[in-house]
């Protein structure tokens, strides 16, 4: 079973879905520290692959898998900013990463209601 992205015409790989897992909302993004990736929203958890792009032939790959969370490890996700627009999304270890992605509203309320239905069957 592959999880088929939103985004098209895209030459990358992607993270094979666990068993009963559905894709719920993916984009091309950047991260604070992590940098450029694909930012992926499954019902069971939020992922977050580096890509790796060459403009000579407006291609991109990732390179490999950075975060993997589980949505039971998330603490709150809200939204951030005026012109610089991210979603910032808090665990329950403390730790905060930071992603740019389009619509940072439409984001947060997704991880929140995926985080709120969340089951670990």
């Amino acid at each position: 079973m592959i999880i088929y992205p939103l985004i098209l015409n895209k030459n990358v790989s992607f993270v094979d879905p666990y068993p009963g897992e559905k894709l719920i909302q993916q984009e091309d993004c950047s991260e604070d520290e992590l940098k450029t990736g694909f930012l992926t929203l499954t019902n069971k958890r939020l992922i977050f692959e580096k890509t790796e792009g060459t403009v000579a032939t407006l291609s991109k790959k990732t390179s490999e898998l950075l975060l993997n969370i589980p949505l039971n490890k998330i603490r709150s996700c809200t939204s951030e900013g005026f012109l610089i627009k991210k979603i910032v999304v808090h665990l329950i270890t403390g730790e905060i990463y930071k992603f740019g992605v389009f619509s940072t509203k439409r984001w947060a309320t997704l991880v929140n209601e995926q985080k709120n239905t969340f089951t670990l069957n």
